[in-house]
């Protein structure tokens, strides 16, 4: 696994490479064949990418939350969540 004691590289995962981690921890955790340090570490591990996930989440969902539809129920455009 990456270095699990820094978890600097999170901030850079996308959503699917956050969780794809994260279910692997979850595995190897129900294991139950990890050391208690290292599944300390990796549990750690897996609250940051967890809490990664979530906040991505999170935005994907405020930016279809601003898609706005018109008269017809179509899309007809959408409001970028970016500051100019």
């Amino acid at each position: 696994m990456a270095d699990v004691q820094n978890n600097s590289d999170i901030a850079a995962m996308s959503f699917e490479q956050a969780l794809d981690q994260l279910e692997k921890i979850v595995d190897d955790l129900e294991r139950g064949d990890v050391p208690l340090e290292q599944s300390i570490r990796i549990y750690e591990r897996g609250e940051a990418l967890k809490k990664h996930c979530d906040t991505l989440l999170s935005a994907a969902e405020d930016k279809v939350q601003k898609i706005r539809l018109g008269r017809n129920g179509e899309p007809v455009g959408t409001e970028s969540l970016d500051p100019e």
